[in-house]
């Protein structure tokens, strides 16, 4: 195991050179942290997590197991992205004619925001402070702000208060 006085890394993890990793933070099993990522204090990468080139991870964030975080995405405070959910960064990708980091959309999880396992998170777009999207939701819009959305595509459940949904 490898640990610093600030955050941990597992041994199995490969983290490249120029990455900022705040305080508290805990990378677990075969994590790779790519070149120019900044991950906040106080955030925990499950097993399998990649985070990409340049992506930025706020403070307070919690990525389960088998998620990548790809080029233009951004994760503000607080963020929780449930097991194997899905982030894109390219609307028409091709094998043959790579278009490189320059033609990446963003996409940005507000605070607070919450993404259930297996969810797909199409690039391009905005999920609101507090919003949830649900296991297995496909979001090809902006998600409003305390907002519930599940479904393929995702579509407005019902409005949500900061704390869990309750019925």
């Amino acid at each position: 195991m490898s640990k610093t006085d600030k955050y941990f890394v597992h041994e199995s993890s490969y983290i490249d050179d120029n990455v900022a990793i705040g305080e508290g933070t805990k990378i677990w099993h075969f994590c790779h942290i790519q070149a120019g990522a900044q991950i906040g204090k106080n955030c925990s990468l499950g097993q399998n997590v990649n985070i990409a080139n340049h992506v930025k991870i706020g403070d307070y964030v919690k990525i389960q197991n088998n998620v990548s975080v790809y080029e233009g995405v951004e994760l503000e405070d607080g963020v929780f992205c449930g097991p194997s959910c899905v982030f894109t960064n390219d609307q028409t990708p091709r094998a043959e004619f790579p278009k490189g980091p320059g033609s990446y959309e963003k996409t940005l999880v507000k605070h607070g925001a919450s993404i259930g396992a297996n969810a797909t998170i199409v690039c391009g777009n905005t999920i609101g402070e507090y919003a949830m999207v649900a296991a297995g939701a496909v979001v090809t819009k902006d998600v409003p702000a305390y907002t519930l959305v599940a479904g393929v595509p995702a579509r407005v459940i019902k409005p949500i208060k900061r704390q869990a949904v309750q019925d």
